[in-house]
């Protein structure tokens, strides 16, 4: 288990899926957004199906006390391509460089699984996250198509050599 200023990471399994569904949507809440448990968040609903046994990955954050305090998805679209997805700290959480920790780490291993480019898709009201991306080096993606609640994409294409 990975751990970071007092945070650990654990890959998610489906005993968190509704500690996974209450965090989501209750970020998704605060900043104005509607959760879709039948449409865009219905891979909540089968956390190992949907991401591991696919090829990805999908982790819990913890504090000290063992609450779940972030998440974070790398779905496999392909092969070479990744969606970063359900990347939401808990306010608490926020702040304390464990955004760009989750970032650089899921970027990190979708390389290492041979990925070229990575995606995500996110919403203008995501001041702080969007942030976070382009300094990473993510640009917008003209053209993509986006769920219902987004409002842009953004993708990094990766140097595998």
């Amino acid at each position: 288990m990975e751990t970071f200023r007092g945070f650990r990471i654990r890959p998610a399994t489906n005993r968190d899926g509704e500690t996974v569904r209450e965090l989501v949507f209750g970020v998704l809440i605060e900043y104005g957004l509607q959760p879709d448990p039948g449409g865009t968040d219905a891979d909540l609903d089968e956390l190992e199906g949907t991401y591991q046994q696919r090829g990805g990955a999908f982790d819990v954050v913890e504090d000290a006390d063992g609450r779940v305090v972030g998440t974070v998805g790398l779905y496999a679209t392909d092969p070479e391509r990744f969606e970063l997805r359900k990347m939401y700290l808990v306010p608490a959480a926020r702040g304390k460089g464990l955004g760009k920790w989750l970032l650089a780490r899921s970027v990190a291993r979708a390389r290492e699984k041979g990925a070229k480019r990575v995606t995500l898709e996110t919403a203008s009201v995501l001041t702080e996250a969007i942030a976070l991306y382009r300094a990473f080096g993510f640009r917008p993606l003209t053209g993509a198509h986006c769920a219902a609640r987004c409002d842009q994409v953004l993708v990094l294409d990766l140097d595998t050599k």
